[in-house]
């Protein structure tokens, strides 16, 4: 098992910047992605951006590439995303997900293990 918890969100305004954690916990070892997606009210599950635990490759969704950016600190098994040039559209749940398997990276259906979720807020 892997346990997830994010941390970082907040209400900042447009253009601002804010840094979200994701500290895993237990069988990190078995970690092959880790990942963002976030959920605002009324929508879908959508996809942020991805980091490969080994090798540190990342992918981002087209909404927020050159603006988001993902890192990972492994001797601390955790996960950030630097958000900046925030918009109101940015406003959402943010989750933290991993899983163990090789998968498309953006399908949420195949992320085995997830966070709880931070609010993100970005006022105009």
């Amino acid at each position: 098992q892997v346990q997830l918890v994010e941390s970082g969100g907040g209400l900042v305004q447009a253009g601002g910047s804010l840094r979200l954690s994701c500290a895993a916990s237990g069988r990190t070892f078995s970690m092959y992605v880790m990942a963002w997606f976030r959920q605002a009210p009324g929508k879908d599950r959508e996809f942020v951006g991805a980091i490969r635990w080994s090798g540190g490759s990342t992918y981002y969704a087209d909404s927020v590439k050159g603006r988001f950016t993902i890192s990972r600190d492994n001797a601390k098994n955790t996960v950030y995303l630097q958000m900046n040039s925030l918009k109101p559209e940015d406003t959402a749940v943010y989750y933290c997900a991993a899983r163990t398997v090789v998968g498309q990276y953006s399908d949420y259906g195949t992320y085995e293990y997830w966070g709880r979720g931070t609010q993100v807020t970005v006022s105009s």
